[in-house]
């Protein structure tokens, strides 16, 4: 395993760049956590309306949800990357394709944390701080949205997670990312496949065990704050 490691740590990591593509562990990082910045604007807008009190906004938004949630990734991955191209005449990479898939999935997903986090504040905060002569947006950005975000952190990170473990679905359309080089350096090794995949499977859970860890040390130090602290 190790003379694996050291002549191919290189590829594993970051693929065939800078003499071709991006690829490897730096590209399925790269990739989570782009869709995860980028979707968070659309899911915090998505968590609010999730919540609204008005049925016209709250009722569509809603609906959208839960059929991207009810929708496997790989199907929408296909539609995207296959079935878009032939309707609008506009194909995009395969990075491209499973970034704007996993910007779709994230941003449903972090709406539900958003939209639990909001509903879970005291009832009122809203109210008071519109008593106090702030506006509605004013209201969600200095009082309700903080507080939301500061306790949804470990749900975000989780979330980030799952976004980690959804781009090796990347390799389907043929997506450079990690699992997809590991199985080019398994065709090169062949009769190593064993420790290739110990590797590939060791790296996911580093990485995915070390984050989940995080998210768990988040929740109890949030737990132990008094309430009402900053």
């Amino acid at each position: 395993m190790l003379e694996l490691i050291d002549t191919y740590w290189l590829y594993f990591l970051v693929g065939q760049y800078p003499d071709g593509p991006l690829g490897g562990l730096v590209l399925t990082i790269l990739l989570s956590g782009a869709a995860l910045v980028l979707a968070m604007p659309l899911g915090l807008l998505l968590g609010i309306a999730r919540v609204s009190h008005r049925r016209a906004i709250s009722l569509p938004v809603g609906a959208f949800v839960q059929l991207v949630r009810a929708v496997p990734l790989l199907l929408v991955l296909f539609w995207v990357y296959f079935f878009l191209p032939a309707v609008t005449g506009v194909k995009t990479s395969q990075a491209a394709t499973m970034l704007i898939v996993l910007v779709v999935f994230d941003s449903v997903y972090l709406a539900e944390i958003v939209a639990a986090g909001i509903r879970a504040l005291p009832k009122g905060q809203l109210e008071s701080a519109r008593s106090l002569g702030l506006g509605y947006g004013q209201s969600l950005c200095h009082v309700v949205l903080p507080q939301t975000l500061r306790h949804g952190l470990p749900s975000i990170v989780n979330q980030l997670v799952s976004t980690i473990k959804a781009t090796s679905l990347g390799y389907i359309i043929g997506l450079s990312e990690v699992s997809f080089i590991a199985t080019q350096i398994n065709t090169l090794v062949f009769t190593r496949s064993v420790e290739v995949y110990l590797i590939l499977a060791l790296t996911y859970f580093l990485l995915c065990f070390g984050l989940s860890r995080l998210a768990f040390l988040l929740e109890r130090r949030l737990q132990r704050r008094p309430v009402g602290a900053h």
